[in-house]
């Protein structure tokens, strides 16, 4: 898969610095290509739940972001993106090294664009699908920076 154009992984790479929660969770960028975004968040003790899993909320949390992103990288350098809406199911208990999530743009249109979302846990080199969902994004005017 090609990366995107080094513009738009700098558009993207500074809207994702931007984001407070991607910075508390610990998760990180691992690829960005037209249309697909993958988000790395490594486990450590302050994304799980009582049972040691990830929390379903940092899961979902990587898996709209990743979409968010992917959406991103298709849209005028003069816009932003905003999540209208995301379904998920979680499919497994989520453990591992790591989880990595998967956004990828299905239908891109003028305001609304549709993203699948798939979330892996890698534990060891091997990945199991744990989330699955969809999501519709919004492309909205660029806000000045905060």
């Amino acid at each position: 898969m090609d990366e995107a154009s080094a513009e738009v992984q700098g558009r993207v790479r500074d809207s994702f610095e931007r984001q407070g929660l991607m910075h508390h969770l610990g998760a990180r960028l691992a690829l960005i290509a037209p249309g697909r975004v993958h988000i790395v968040l490594p486990s450590r003790p302050e994304v799980t739940q009582q049972h040691g899993y990830f929390h379903a909320g940092a899961t979902s949390s990587i898996a709209d972001s990743a979409g968010g992103y992917a959406a991103f990288t298709l849209f005028p350098e003069d816009s932003s993106v905003l999540t209208v809406e995301y379904k998920i199911n979680l499919l497994a208990p989520a453990e591992g090294d790591h989880l990595e999530a998967v956004g990828t743009v299905l239908k891109s249109g003028r305001t609304l664009t549709v993203c699948q979302l798939e979330v892996f846990s890698v534990q060891d080199g091997r990945r199991t699908l744990v989330a699955t969902g969809q999501q519709t994004l919004i492309q909205v005017a660029a806000r000045p920076e905060r």
